[in-house]
């Protein structure tokens, strides 16, 4: 193995521990909200890990290509958005909060 193999493996090994252990602390979790919260780790720290894992291998393997780096901030970025924006409309939803105008 090359040693930019070594790193993707080790990225690869990172993220499926962060996953496993999100599932587990899931499946203790005592209620829906803290269950929405234990999301937050998986989101923003595994996918991020394993989209640099794979542009890591890309680039070994074809060379640096600013196109694949593009895609894979925008891909980081919009995760980590969509990531934030989701637990927050879930938190809201499971706690029956309304967002209402009041005049």
């Amino acid at each position: 193995m090359t040693i930019p193999e070594i790193i993707v493996a080790a990225l690869v090994i990172l993220a499926t521990i962060c996953v496993i252990a999100a599932t587990i602390l899931q499946l203790r979790a005592p209620d829906a909200l803290t269950r929405v919260n234990l999301l937050g780790p998986l989101v923003v720290i595994a996918f991020p890990i394993l989209i640099i894992a794979k542009l890591i291998y890309s680039w070994s393997t074809t060379g640096f290509d600013l196109n694949d780096f593009i895609r894979a901030i925008i891909a980081i970025l919009g995760v980590w958005i969509v990531g934030s924006v989701a637990s927050f409309i879930m938190g809201r939803s499971l706690y029956g909060v309304t967002v209402s105008d009041k005049l």
